[in-house]
């Protein structure tokens, strides 16, 4: 099932607030293996200003970490970001805040990578055009967009499927596919800017 509004802060802050480890981001094989496939798929060089769009409790954030100069890792749930920044600390070049991304975006320009891990399914219509238009202004000639999202049934407003196919829709002048895989629940996509 798609459509619908955006899910807000209040639906993710209830979801943290919850369980320690909800859908299983430190615990479970399946997402250890996802996120094995993450890193294996942008290993192949460093980023020098990287962006994660929810960043949850920051199990993934801690496995981007080493690959960037610099990261931004946002989550639209100050729950999930207090639980991020008491799972890694402060090391260097990591900059956690709580933003309610696409209807507010990060300070300033220049991304070499972006990251869409199981977050882009959550917008609606809006908030897919809004992404959008600050990807095209806000990211690096060659940066990376890396999307990584559920197949199955959702009752989310998009559908994994369904998301990338309109953001490719939208981006697809501005950007090239540098690899699309398909796994057995999931997807990944990386596409690389013009």
């Amino acid at each position: 099932m798609t459509g619908g509004q955006s899910l807000d802060a209040a639906y993710f802050d209830g979801i943290f607030s919850g369980d320690d480890d909800p859908w299983g981001l430190a615990s479970s094989a399946y997402e250890a293996g996802k996120f094995d496939r993450t890193i294996a798929a942008l290993a192949d060089r460093r980023y020098a200003r990287a962006l994660e769009v929810g960043c949850a409790h920051g199990v993934l954030t801690q496995r981007l970490l080493p690959l960037c100069d610099h990261l931004h890792a946002i989550d639209i749930s100050a729950v999930a970001v207090t639980k991020a920044q008491a799972r890694l600390g402060k090391p260097p070049g990591l900059a956690l805040e709580t933003l309610a991304f696409p209807r507010k975006v990060p300070k300033g320009r220049g991304f070499d990578l972006v990251v869409f891990s199981e977050v882009a399914y959550y917008w609606d219509s809006a908030d897919l055009d809004r992404a959008c238009r600050w990807l095209c202004e806000a990211m690096e000639p060659a940066g990376r967009l890396l999307l990584v999202h559920w197949t199955g049934e959702t009752d989310y407003p998009q559908s994994g499927d369904g998301v990338v196919a309109i953001l490719w829709e939208a981006l697809q002048e501005h950007f090239v596919v540098a690899k699309a895989e398909r796994h057995e629940r999931y997807r990944l996509d990386l596409w690389e800017r013009r």
